[in-house]
């Protein structure tokens, strides 16, 4: 998890500014903010795997010049269960 903290914290900002962000907002936000950057698997794996994230839905729509469905993701509701 630490080859992606500085990622992770970025999302989490993301998120506690914006609501919800579909995953291409994420990825051109991530892209935007670092000169590094990130890859879309990545992306995906910090959102899916993460528990402070959580997908609340589906969105499709024109990304890129194609029509694809993308996942819309928010803060996670549910407490954090603190690891010993």
């Amino acid at each position: 998890m630490s080859r992606t903290r500085r990622l992770r914290e970025a999302v989490l900002v993301l998120l506690e500014e914006k609501g919800t962000a579909n995953t291409v907002e994420v990825f051109d936000h991530l892209n935007e903010r670092f000169r590094w950057g990130a890859t879309m698997n990545q992306v995906g794996n910090i959102l899916a795997k993460d528990p402070r994230f959580a997908k609340v839905g589906h969105q499709r729509g024109q990304f890129r010049g194609s029509v694809y469905t993308v996942c819309v993701w928010s803060l996670s509701t549910e407490p954090l269960i603190p690891t010993v």
